[in-house]
């Protein structure tokens, strides 16, 4: 499995606006600004998080986008699925439960699939967007003036 750049960029993009959106909205010129996105890229990003139910827009002066969860509440999981879409690596009809797959009955490496299919959805759904947002802060807070960051 592979994760595109939608992926990639779009959970440093969530990550960015978690830490910064605690006060109030967050531009997408800012979070571009500081991860060395495209705007344009970070516009297609956040809509597709915000049709997943993870952000929400603030419209007018001071407007962007906030977490529409709280951050301890959203899955990386639920992050990459909204991004990637499903986060199989290896489609096999013998796994569903339909069984669409003619030598199911028979095939010993669907189990193969789904144990890797299950591990890695499993890990996703483990991490939570605040430990990722805690461990950013702790990189970032290292060798600095621990008065300038948050605990």
């Amino acid at each position: 499995m592979k994760l595109s750049t939608k992926g990639r960029y779009g959970l440093r993009a969530l990550i960015d606006l978690a830490q910064y959106s605690e006060e109030a909205p967050v531009s997408i010129t800012s979070i571009s600004a500081r991860q060395d996105l495209s705007e344009r890229y970070l516009e297609q990003l956040m809509s597709m998080l915000k049709k997943a139910g993870l952000v929400k827009s603030v419209r007018g002066a001071g407007g962007g986008y906030v977490l529409a969860k709280d951050m301890a509440s959203i899955s990386i999981g639920d992050v990459l699925r909204a991004l990637e879409g499903s986060l199989e690596p290896v489609e096999c009809a013998g796994i569903g439960p339909d069984g669409g797959c003619k030598a199911s009955d028979n095939c010993v490496t669907k189990y193969v699939w789904q144990r890797i299919n299950e591990s890695i959805s499993r890990t996703v759904d483990e991490i939570m967007l605040d430990q990722l947002v805690e461990e950013s802060r702790k990189k970032n807070c290292a060798g600095i003036d621990r008065a300038l960051c948050k605990n």
